[in-house]
């Protein structure tokens, strides 16, 4: 089974390509890049945790959280108290960040050590961070987080108080500067190597659910939600 890849999207597509700048043109296996729209949109959508990473101090930091995208926005939230969260604040420049997604679909077994993979899917996003303070947008903000990881939960919950948007900061990060990886399909040894007397091949790897637990406190009497139960 031969490694596949997906192939550069022009930029003549308009709208639905993003336009590769020098931070998102790949040094390494270009033929795995793609700026199309829809793949992007669709591997943001279908992961829960994104990897942001800004530098404080003169040091690279980066932090795995929770995030949700709105048309071509992404959004993290984080205490009013985090330092990253305040240099955000600042209207003027914001905060430059790197925010990653990777799904890992295979591991990819070769006849040699040095061609050993993953199949995956991932996403890089480069830009200026800007804190939310629209109250509206904010509220849409943080309704699409709790969305993100459960579509319909937003609706079915209490929603957040004066204290707590109080003390909760949320990070906008525009969809400008964006790239998607991706790899598919099997080993890639060396001709000379096929003949060697070693297993070959993918072992998938996916994301189920469980049967949703529900908590010790909670009223026998409230039903499973329609939206949980599809999962």
């Amino acid at each position: 089974m031969p490694e596949t890849t997906v192939a550069h999207e022009p930029t003549s597509h308009g709208q639905a390509a993003y336009e590769p700048t020098d931070r998102t043109v790949l040094t390494r296996a270009r033929e795995r890049a793609s700026y199309d729209r829809a793949l992007v949109h669709s591997i943001l959508d279908a992961a829960y945790v994104c990897h942001l990473g800004f530098v404080r101090d003169g040091r690279p930091v980066v932090l795995p959280t929770l995030y949700g995208r709105v048309g071509e926005r992404l959004y993290v939230h984080g205490s009013t108290g985090s330092r990253p969260l305040r240099m955000a604040g600042k209207p003027d420049p914001g905060l430059p960040v790197c925010l990653t997604v990777t799904h890992v679909d295979g591991l990819v077994l070769a006849r040699s050590a040095f061609h050993h993979s993953l199949n995956y899917r991932s996403v890089v996003v480069h830009g200026i961070a800007h804190q939310v303070t629209d109250p509206e947008e904010k509220t849409t903000a943080l309704d699409a987080l709790v969305d993100h990881a459960i579509p319909g939960r937003s609706h079915d919950s209490r929603p957040a108080n004066t204290k707590e948007l109080a003390a909760t900061a949320v990070l906008r990060l525009d969809l400008t500067e964006v790239s998607a990886k991706v790899r598919t399909g099997g080993p890639n040894d060396d001709p000379e190597d096929l003949g060697l007397p070693h297993w070959t091949g993918v072992i998938p790897l996916s994301t189920t659910y469980g049967a949703p637990i529900p908590a010790d406190d909670l009223d026998p009497s409230i039903a499973l939600p329609a939206y949980l139960s599809a999962l």
